[in-house]
């Protein structure tokens, strides 16, 4: 008994581990250029739900966003339901054949990204501040462009493999 638990438990673990890769959007339509999209401003609207599906938070985001060669910079400014505003400036990377890495103030370390066909995958680790301490949450971030103005992105949350809620956001890029 004690061997089929085991057996389960590390079966359950791998699951998890696994993910699908990015190349297997590479021939969606439309097609996601990074520096085309994130060029301008663009609207988002999101959610925050917890590990049991509750609604947590709501937010509005608004980026302006540039590039200047292989160097873009998205600029967040979030206002939240419960009244709180952040700001969030991304450094972005163009390092070519679709891979991109960015920084922020609030991520630990140097973001990943993977882009093919009309999705992106982000994966980093950010310095969260909950009731007045400070984790470090894993983020596994897609974001999906439906066309020219409209891309959805889902991010999931966790820490040390359990997961912790998932933020969903739709972006209106403006004309």
């Amino acid at each position: 008994m004690k061997k089929l638990i085991a057996l389960l438990a590390t079966l359950l673990v791998l699951a998890g581990c696994s993910s699908v890769s990015v190349d297997k959007y590479a021939g969606q339509k439309p097609a996601l250029d990074l520096r085309s999209y994130f060029d301008g401003t663009i609207d988002g609207h999101g959610i925050f739900q917890d590990r049991s599906g509750e609604v947590v938070k709501r937010f509005h985001v608004v980026i302006d966003a540039s590039w200047q060669g292989d160097t873009g910079t998205l600029d967040e400014r979030f206002t939240y339901s419960d009244g709180t505003t952040q700001r969030r400036v991304w450094t972005l990377t163009s390092l070519g054949s679709g891979r991109y890495t960015g920084r922020a103030g609030d991520v630990v370390g140097v973001a990943q990204g993977e882009a093919a066909g009309n999705a992106l995958r982000w994966r980093y680790v950010m310095a969260l501040p909950v009731d007045g301490k400070v984790y470090e949450v894993d983020f596994d971030d897609w974001m999906f462009l439906m066309d020219d103005q409209v891309m959805l992105n889902r991010s999931a949350m966790s820490k040390w493999g359990v997961h912790l809620g998932d933020v969903t956001l739709s972006f209106y890029k403006r004309k």
